[in-house]
């Protein structure tokens, strides 16, 4: 017999009470009985974006509210600032592209963050610049971007400021409104707990005329139908039922259990991890901007990383994630985001400790266990045990 345990940086673990919403018998989209879970849900996504502005959901994966800031934001021809520091900081390039958008990219080492200077001093060098791309948490990496500093660069600008938000909503703090965010996207399938199939997208007063002026092709994320369909609590094309409805709850789960406790929650179970690494004699892949969402570890010398990921999920039933791209067998990722509770973390590193010891590690497997529980037991008055 074997349990299995989702460490992944998305999808994660799913709550039992969104499990059971999902079983319920499927109901129709254009009545008023899944209207007021829509507004519902709607209402929610608002309190963990913290905006005022309305939160468009999308039936697509994180992706497509990606593509969705790109076509409709801006025009062929315009110019973007594109962050790029690993691989989904360069999916934002990859858009534009795709558009006929210049993409004037600004790299951060993998591993690291982007200096918030290098964006303004872009900004400075070209006021025709009609928006900036960048990442709150780089998955393939487990890097912090600093948001709040990037977003007074272009509050003086006529630049808007799109974020992708897909691993860090609900993990990290990001004030949208507060600090001046223009566009924030996120998606299901990580931080707000439910399965992949919804993408979450909201604008300020600011983005929603780059969408009035947008001149790039649309249909599907057309930001204007779906604007439309919102002020009636509707959806332009047919939802994913089940998943609103789940995410009914899991939105429900937050907040009850408040933005500030999760983001603690989430910090002290990074922290655990970070110090259980060290203890094992293992090197953090980005220690000096390092996201409470996900870590990323560097594969000691002479084990690989995929084969570590494969021997962890076959033998021992948890799932954590390999590299990506450049980091394919060189680092491995745990998640501690989302419905990851102590217990996981706990498990998690006592099952490293095992498969790195059986591939010919030298290290004490107990001690990653032993750097984790003391942080938990600093922490137990300020997080609770469970999500």
């Amino acid at each position: 017999m074997k349990k299995t345990y989702l460490m992944t940086p998305g999808p994660t673990p799913v709550p039992p009470q969104a499990l059971l919403a999902m079983a319920e018998p499927i109901i129709h989209h254009r009545t008023p009985e899944f209207m007021a879970i829509f507004k519902e849900t709607c209402d929610l996504l608002k309190y963990v974006f913290q905006t005022q502005n309305d939160v468009i959901t999308f039936t697509s994966s994180g992706t497509g509210a990606m593509e969705a800031a790109v076509c409709n934001l801006l025009s062929p021809g315009d110019k973007a600032i594109c962050v790029q520091g690993g691989k989904f900081g360069e999916r934002w390039t990859e858009l534009c592209k795709a558009y006929g958008i210049t993409p004037i990219v600004v790299d951060a080492k993998w591993g690291t963050a982007v200096d918030p200077k290098a964006v303004e001093a872009e900004l400075k060098k070209d006021a025709s610049i009609q928006a900036v791309f960048t990442t709150l948490c780089e998955t393939s990496t487990g890097v912090l971007t600093d948001i709040r500093a990037i977003a007074q660069a272009t509050k003086g600008h006529n630049a808007v400021l799109a974020v992708d938000a897909i691993s860090g909503l609900g993990a990290e703090e990001i004030k949208t409104d507060e600090w001046g965010v223009d566009c924030v996207v996120s998606g299901s399938q990580k931080g707000l707990m439910i399965p992949p199939g919804l993408a979450f997208i909201s604008l300020s007063k600011k983005a929603w005329e780059k969408v009035e002026k947008s001149k790039c092709p649309k249909y599907y994320f057309s930001l204007k139908k779906a604007r439309k369909a919102i002020e009636s609590t509707d959806t332009p094309f047919t939802p994913a039922i089940s998943l609103v409805i789940a995410l009914r709850e899991t939105l429900r789960m937050m907040k009850n259990e408040g933005l500030d406790v999760i983001f603690n929650r989430h910090k002290i179970l990074a922290l655990a991890t970070r110090k259980a690494m060290e203890a094992m004699g293992l090197k953090l892949f980005a220690p000096a901007a390092p996201s409470n969402g996900v870590t990323a570890v560097c594969a000691p010398e002479g084990i690989d990383g995929e084969k570590l990921v494969k021997h962890m999920r076959d033998k021992y039933g948890v799932g954590i994630a390999g590299g990506q791209a450049e980091l394919k067998g060189k680092v491995f990722r745990i998640a501690h985001m989302g419905y990851i509770t102590q217990t996981d973390i706990l498990t998690t590193i006592a099952v490293l400790g095992m498969a790195l010891a059986e591939m010919g590690y030298r290290g004490e497997p107990g001690v990653g266990v032993e750097a984790a529980e003391e942080v938990l037991l600093e922490g137990r008055d300020r997080a609770p045990a469970q999500p």
